[in-house]
């Protein structure tokens, strides 16, 4: 008699054919798994979800990392980041597609952990970090586009009477017309917009540095590290910090659940798409804005493009 093993089933001849793994239960579905369901991507969009998920604003960190690190640490931690990162994402992708060929679709982080490492870790741990992680991001990028909104204010009008909350509630009104798509699809024009504007303030920020760096206007280079011990562990630990959040950020459970079947491949490419863009502005920023910077690279490298309020590229260029 033949045996039959899970996912086949055994016609007159004994032959074996493969059964299609059974469809998600809708009333176990919350209106977050959703939100990610509508699987009608290609590898092209997934392109378009991952780089706009991992090069985001804090990428204009990185020369303030380089600070705290010097030239051959930091692009050592930026090449190990890629590297790391890229073969994470790879393997949980191709996680994702086993459990799926199996029957069990994974649409987040939780339910992978949920269903991989036990109902408890799902629910106390994987959750709630995932939920600190889109608040803190949300909040985080209100008040950045707050501040960003101000200064362009600023320099338009120096004696401008506008307060910094009244600029972070216009952002999070258009942040609540965002939070209305009905779905992660719905995002991908969004997100190709995305990631051209990902280029565009990549390539300014570069450019600027270069500018600046070029210039008499620019500060005395020096790339010397903190004399101080102390003060020099923290700001590695610090810079190494910035360097692993910056490239910590693909949601791909999310993404792999938006890309229309068979998915097997797809996530790849796309993950492909979004290193060569990862490569291009991390590193073209980072050693740009050290260059022209050095030590005194800020936190955030377009602050440095205004010295004590004076800006050091021209005001339509901000």
């Amino acid at each position: 008699m033949a045996t039959l093993h899970p996912g086949s089933i055994a016609d007159n001849e004994g032959e074996h054919h493969k059964v299609d793994p059974p469809p998600l239960q809708q009333k176990e579905l919350d209106a977050g798994a959703l939100f990610v369901l509508k699987s009608k991507g290609s590898w092209i969009h997934s392109g378009y979800h991952l780089t706009t998920s991992i090069v985001a604003p804090p990428l204009l960190s990185l020369p303030f990392a380089f600070a705290s690190l010097g030239w051959a640490a930091g692009i050592l931690c930026l090449v190990v980041g890629a590297l790391v990162t890229f073969y994470s994402y790879n393997l949980i992708s191709l996680v994702l597609e086993h459990h799926a060929h199996l029957g069990h679709r994974h649409l987040r982080f939780r339910d992978m952990a949920r269903d991989i490492l036990g109902p408890r870790w799902g629910k106390y741990y994987v959750g709630p970090i995932q939920f600190m992680v889109c608040y803190g991001a949300v909040v985080g990028s209100t008040l950045l586009g707050g501040q960003c909104m101000k200064a362009v204010y600023l320099l338009s009008n120096p004696n401008g009477s506008m307060k910094l909350y009244e600029f972070v509630m216009i952002f999070g009104s258009f942040m609540l017309i965002l939070a209305q798509i009905p779905s992660f699809h719905s995002l991908r024009h969004i997100n190709l917009v995305s990631l051209v504007l990902c280029l565009a303030y990549s390539a300014c920020a570069t450019a600027g540095s270069v500018y600046i760096g070029s210039s008499s206007k620019g500060p005395e280079k020096d790339y010397s590290l903190n004399s101080d011990t102390e003060t020099r562990v923290f700001g590695i630990f610090n810079a190494i910090a910035i360097i692993a959040t910056t490239f910590g950020n693909g949601i791909i459970p999310e993404i792999q659940a938006t890309l229309a079947p068979p998915v097997k491949g797809k996530m790849f490419k796309g993950l492909c798409v979004c290193y060569a863009v990862v490569t291009v502005t991390f590193f073209s920023v980072a050693i740009s804005g050290y260059w022209a910077f050095g030590n005194q690279a800020d936190g955030l490298i377009l602050s440095n493009f205004l010295d004590g309020g004076k800006a050091l590229v021209p005001k339509w260029f901000i």
